[in-house]
């Protein structure tokens, strides 16, 4: 990934979650930074909705392990587990 890319990769991201997950939920805005399992915008289907989306739209596999809290907190740490498994 290049530098001038990332900025739409979380762009990307931020416009999935809104969209498909905290709309719905009646969410209108949340922080890149934000705890998205706290403020309710995830749940755990929402998880493997965005998981798929990860997986179909930039082509990387995420693992089981991968799969936490940790790496789905917020747009941020969402982005960086990308660019992390971009370098692989």
């Amino acid at each position: 990934m290049t530098e001038s890319t990332q900025p739409a990769v979380k762009d990307q991201i931020r416009e999935f979650i809104q969209e498909n997950l905290a709309s719905v939920k009646g969410i209108s805005s949340f922080r890149d930074d934000e705890s998205l399992m706290d403020n309710g915008v995830i749940d755990s289907l929402g998880i493997f909705r965005l998981v798929s989306f990860l997986e179909e739209n930039f082509g990387v596999r995420v693992s089981d392990e991968e799969i936490n809290p940790e790496n789905l907190k917020s747009v941020d740490s969402i982005e960086q587990l990308l660019i992390a498994k971009s370098k692989k």
